[in-house]
């Protein structure tokens, strides 16, 4: 085997926790699957050593929270997505403001502080019916934070409603949005969605939505859905895009990255496993030197991986998901409790606690 003193200073400048390139990125992902785990963990210690007073390191944080569709119709069509109907399907619907409120119930005894809201692209619906529902659950329920609607869903608004993003975002901030989520970022390369999902929002726009967004106060998530058509490459540029955009507005709370389930979807591309999952969201942590949190994906990769997560970079388990309908339609059936996280936790050697949308702990 041949020396490589170049590898060995790419591994120092790791563990340093200095900032690397994509074609250094390129090369970690050579690396046996343990070794960049390390360098993950070690990236991750760093990025929490100072949280929660010192303590940061040692605790890892998970949010009760329910996902909640308001409306499965959807005209973008997604490739990936066996969630979506059309208005003429029999299973359709539109979620009512009495049905929301049974579901903010059943989440406020349960613990939960927190409504993630999202829904297909409904060509019909209208931007006063979005404020109304906001308005009405934020009277009615001024406890719980609304995480509510993807870029992609604020690009069609911004088609349907023919109003500019700061509009659109600041009214349904003033009717009670109070953070928005990472959904419909799947791969920020428009060479990949156009195949996975020709009429949604592209990169640029999906970009877009989150720089208003942060520039008007709002915290947002990242994401990124990957094990489908995407190359490596395509992965590390849809984390230098992000990356970037953390370094302009500072309003990332968190990445997520899962991957893609092929069950009932028209998505023709082999998913990969806990391997491949493991081996991303390690290499994602190390990219993301700007991001206080990265979460696990236990949803799609079951509790055990999603644990195992939990020592490759990620310091948060996300939430129990009191509901989630969209994965689950495409496979994904993982179920948790609180009490399963907390053991899953503390079997680690870690100290568990709830946090909220802003990873403030609450216990």
């Amino acid at each position: 085997m041949i020396y490589d003193a170049s590898l060995d200073d790419l591994l120092q400048k790791v563990w340093d926790g200095g900032r690397i390139d994509g074609a250094e990125a390129l090369r970690l992902t050579r690396l046996p699957l343990e070794e960049l785990g390390a360098l993950a963990d070690r990236r991750r210690q760093l990025a929490r050593a100072t949280a929660y007073d010192g303590r940061g390191s040692g605790i890892v944080t998970y949010i009760v929270d329910r996902n909640v569709n308001y409306t499965n119709v959807c005209n973008v069509y997604c490739k990936f997505c066996a969630f979506y109907r059309t208005e003429k399907d029999a299973d359709a619907y539109v979620i009512t403001h009495a049905e929301m409120d049974q579901k903010i119930e059943e989440t406020l005894a349960l613990g939960g502080t927190q409504i993630l809201l999202q829904g297909g692209h409904h060509p019909k619906l209208t931007k006063q019916w979005y404020l109304d529902l906001l308005s009405h659950m934020k009277a009615k329920f001024p406890e719980v934070n609304i995480h509510g609607f993807s870029p992609s869903e604020f690009v069609h608004f911004r088609e349907v409603f023919h109003e500019p993003l700061e509009k659109i975002i600041a009214d349904f901030v003033g009717a009670g949005l109070g953070s928005i989520p990472g959904g419909g970022g799947e791969i920020l390369v428009d060479r990949v969605r156009e195949q996975v999902s020709p009429l949604k929002a592209m990169s640029d726009d999906w970009l877009e939505v989150m720089d208003v967004a942060h520039r008007l106060g709002l915290s947002t998530t990242a994401t990124m859905m990957f094990g489908h058509v995407e190359t490596i490459e395509d992965r590390i540029e849809h984390l230098e895009r992000i990356r970037a955009q953390q370094d302009k507005t500072k309003g990332f709370t968190a990445f997520i990255g899962w991957t893609f389930q092929p069950e009932h979807t028209k998505l023709k591309a082999p998913t990969v496993g806990g391997h491949e999952y493991l081996r991303t969201q390690a290499l994602a942590r190390i990219y993301l030197d700007n991001f206080p949190s990265v979460q696990s994906s236990w949803v799609t990769q079951g509790p055990e991986i999603g644990q195992v997560a939990l020592k490759f970079g990620a310091n948060d388990l996300g939430s129990i998901m009191i509901e989630e309908n969209v994965v689950s339609q495409a496979g994904a059936c993982f179920h948790m409790t609180v009490a399963d996280m907390q053991r899953l936790i503390r079997d680690i050697g870690a100290e568990p606690h709830q946090r909220d949308n802003w990873y403030r702990l609450l216990n």
